[in-house]
């Protein structure tokens, strides 16, 4: 019986620590930190945290999902680097132009993010599709370097270019195509 009441009272003390204390601290340290993305972002086309697919060749496209965009399954493909479907995924994409890290879907199917230099790889397309003369071409150029974002802390992970953004911000100084981002 005395071990019995020592571990309800070690399992209650740990329960309140894991269950209450502990999501209580994070919650209010990512509220600090992490302030809009905490509370949540939407755009007048979707949200910058999630990635969403583009397939208007006037907007810069994202990394492809497994899961269809649907943040509810969250998830990725599982093929491993031998797998021939994953293969033959790839070499679809690759002969379609796709750049770089647009060949693989991301691990959630969710990146909102490319690299910079899967926009830059994209710019061509973008500026033929929108007819764009040479002038604008550099400035739509100007328009992804300033979407650069640098790594979290200038410390975790790499440069990217947030696709959603990067499209609002093409629309805005082109004119809207009529598709939407």
């Amino acid at each position: 019986m005395k071990h019995l009441a020592a571990s309800l009272k070690v399992f209650t003390i740990l329960s309140l620590i894991t269950g209450l204390l502990y999501p209580v601290l994070i919650a209010v340290v990512a509220g600090l930190v992490w302030k809009p993305q905490s509370e949540g972002q939407i755009e007048r086309y979707g949200s910058p945290l999630i990635g969403q697919e583009f397939k208007s060749p006037e907007h810069f496209h994202s990394r492809p999902s497994a899961i269809n965009y649907n943040p509810l399954p969250s998830g990725g493909t599982n093929f491993g680097p031998t797998s021939a479907t994953l293969k033959m995924q790839m070499a679809d994409r690759a002969a379609a132009g796709a750049a770089l890290d647009l060949l693989t879907a991301s691990a959630s199917g969710l990146d909102p993010h490319i690299s910079p230099d899967s926009a830059r790889q994209q710019l061509e397309r973008v500026a033929e599709a929108r007819q764009l003369n040479e002038n604008q071409r550099v400035e739509l150029s100007a328009l992804v370097e300033r979407a650069i974002e640098p790594p979290t802390f200038d410390l975790l992970g790499e440069p990217r270019v947030n696709v959603l953004l990067l499209n609002i911000a093409t629309d805005a100084h082109f004119g809207k195509t009529g598709h939407g981002p």
